[in-house]
């Protein structure tokens, strides 16, 4: 049975994943244009197979491995601090005006634009690659996350992202902008960092010694990158760039 802190962990990862298969899909979409639906689906199939083999393999890889469950916890979580900062800072950044918005209807139509006078061996190989490099973040989300839930859990909150997506995008036939793209991002980044930091520090210190609460450490640890991410955007817009450095 799932609990709150179970369902926060696959909401991070429905999120992260909804994110990587809006991207995915708008690539698809521009190629389906150039060459096909049909051509472009067996791209998308086929990456997807792919990113599901190794999702298959690390699950019963890991299962496997020797070694003490707090060092792997600690690992994971360190992975998890390294992999939401990343996300963390391109939206503080965002957020204060210094990096660009992503924007999926540019990104459609840039994909357009370059598979015009591009050979459908060449635009099947665009879908594939697109597919599959927002796929290998999905599998290390899956991988790093699958430690707080079961392999099910952690597949099956990926899975329902990428129907979800498909659903939508067959209704629109169109990119879906309309997904607060940069908004999931810090927010996903924010819910990382709290499992990174909350695992991180009980695989050193053990879990009692360094959060007495619990999991009832987790939410606050939200709140307080989330609130801290939107103070320092806000305090950033309000200071000019230095020289250089206004975009990233």
């Amino acid at each position: 049975m799932m609990n709150w802190s179970n369902w926060g962990a696959a909401g991070a990862i429905f999120a992260a994943s909804s994110v990587e298969w809006v991207e995915a899909f708008t690539i698809v979409l521009a190629v389906a244009l150039s060459i096909g639906w049909a051509r472009a689906a067996s791209a998308a199939a086929c990456a997807l197979a792919a990113v599901a083999a190794l999702i298959a393999a690390s699950a019963a890889g890991l299962r496997f491995v020797p070694g003490d469950m707090q060092a792997v916890r600690g690992v994971i979580g360190m992975f998890l601090l390294l992999f939401g900062l990343r996300w963390y800072v391109k939206a503080v950044r965002r957020y204060a005006g210094r990096t660009r918005l992503h924007d999926e209807a540019e990104e459609f139509r840039e994909t357009r634009e370059a598979l015009d006078h591009a050979e459908v061996r060449a635009a099947w190989i665009v879908a594939f690659k697109g597919v599959l490099l927002e796929g290998l973040e999905v599998w290390l989300l899956v991988v790093a996350m699958g430690h707080g839930l079961n392999w099910g859990q952690a597949g099956g909150a990926a899975l329902l992202a990428l129907l979800v997506v498909i659903a939508a995008g067959i209704l629109l036939r169109s990119p879906l902008t309309a997904v607060p793209e940069n908004t999931l991002k810090f927010l996903v980044a924010s819910a990382l960092l709290s499992f990174g930091s909350f695992w991180s520090l009980a695989g050193l210190l053990g879990e009692g010694a360094a959060w007495p609460l619990g999991d009832l450490s987790l939410p606050l640890l939200f709140a307080v990158y989330a609130v801290c991410g939107r103070a320092l955007g806000a305090w950033l817009r309000v200071r000019p760039a230095l020289p250089g450095g206004a975009k990233a």
